[in-house]
C-alpha cells in the first residue's frame, strides 16, 4: 500500500500570505545595515536571477530602520517648525526668531561635518541627535538676543548695545558650549555595547555645537546688525529731523 523511505528535505515549511517563504539570516558588523542591504539589492539584481514566481524581500532590521526613516521626515519639520513658534512667542518678533534660528542651519551642517570627519553613517541615532542639536542649537542664540533686547530698551544705541551683549555674553556662551560637549564625549568614543547607537547621536551633537557656537560668538551680531540696522537708521533721521 506504500513505500516508504528515508530522503534529506526541509524541516520546516514556512508560509506568508499563502506562499512559501525562505528565511536568510546575517548579522551585519563593521558597517551601517543601510549601506549593506544597498550592496545586497544590487548584486542580487545583477547576479541573481530568479525563476517565475519567486521573490526578495528585505525585512528584519532593515524594515525597522525604514519605518522610523518615514517616522523622522515628519518628526523633524514639526520640531522646527515647534523651536521657531517657541522663538516667536519668546521675543514677539519674526526677525529676532528668525535671528536665533539661524543658528540651527550651521548646527546641523557642523553636525554632518563631523559625522563625514569621523566615517559615520546618517542613521537613525544620528537623525535623533539632529532634532536634539536644534534645541541645543538656539539656546545660545536666545540668551545672546535677550540681552541685546534689554540693553536697547535702556535706551543704548543699536551698535553698543549689539557690541556690549556680544562681549557680555561670551563666557556664558562657552560654558554652555562647553558643558553640553563634554557630556556627551564619552558616548561619541563608546566602543561597547550599544556604540553603534551612541557614537553617531553623540558625535552629531558635539560637531553642531561646535559650529552653531561660532555661528552665536561672530555671525549672530552681525545678522542682528543687518537686520535692525535699517530700523535704526530710520529712526536716527526721524530724530534728526525733529
Amino acid at each position: 500500500m506504500a513505500k516508504i523511505e528515508v530522503e534529506i528535505g526541509p524541516n520546516q515549511i514556512s508560509r506568508e500570505d499563502g506562499k512559501r517563504r525562505v528565511v536568510v539570516t546575517a548579522n551585519v558588523r563593521g558597517r551601517d545595515l543601510g549601506s549593506f542591504i544597498t550592496e545586497v539589492q544590487q548584486k542580487v539584481g545583477v547576479e541573481v536571477e530568479l525563476p517565475s514566481g519567486y521573490w526578495v524581500s528585505y525585512g528584519g532590521t532593515f524594515e525597522q530602520l525604514i519605518s522610523a526613516a518615514k517616522r523622522l521626515q515628519l518628526v523633524v519639520p514639526a520640531a522646527l517648525l515647534l523651536i521657531f513658534g517657541l522663538l516667536f512667542a519668546l521675543f514677539r518678533s519674526v526677525k529676532d526668531a528668525a535671528i536665533v534660528f539661524s543658528g540651527v542651519p550651521l548646527a546641523l551642517t557642523g553636525g554632518v561635518a563631523a559625522l563625514l570627519l569621523r566615517g559615520l553613517p546618517l542613521s537613525i541615532s544620528a537623525g535623533v541627535g539632529f532634532i536634539a542639536l536644534s534645541g541645543v542649537a538656539v539656546l545660545n542664540g536666545v540668551v545672546m538676543v535677550s540681552f541685546i533686547r534689554n540693553l536697547l530698551a535702556e535706551g543704548r544705541g543699536l551698535d553698543e548695545a549689539i557690541r556690549e551683549g556680544a562681549l557680555t555674553r561670551l563666557r556664558p556662551v562657552l560654558m554652555t558650549a562647553l558643558v553640553a560637549s563634554l557630556g556627551f564625549v564619552p558616548m561619541a568614543f563608546n566602543v561597547g555595547a550599544g556604540a553603534e547607537v551612541q557614537r553617531p547621536l553623540a558625535t552629531v551633537v558635539i560637531g553642531g555645537i561646535i559650529s552653531s557656537t561660532l555661528l552665536t560668538l561672530l555671525v549672530l551680531p552681525s545678522l542682528y546688525r543687518l537686520v535692525h540696522g535699517t530700523g535704526e537708521r530710520r529712526r536716527l533721521a526721524v530724530e534728526a529731523t525733529a
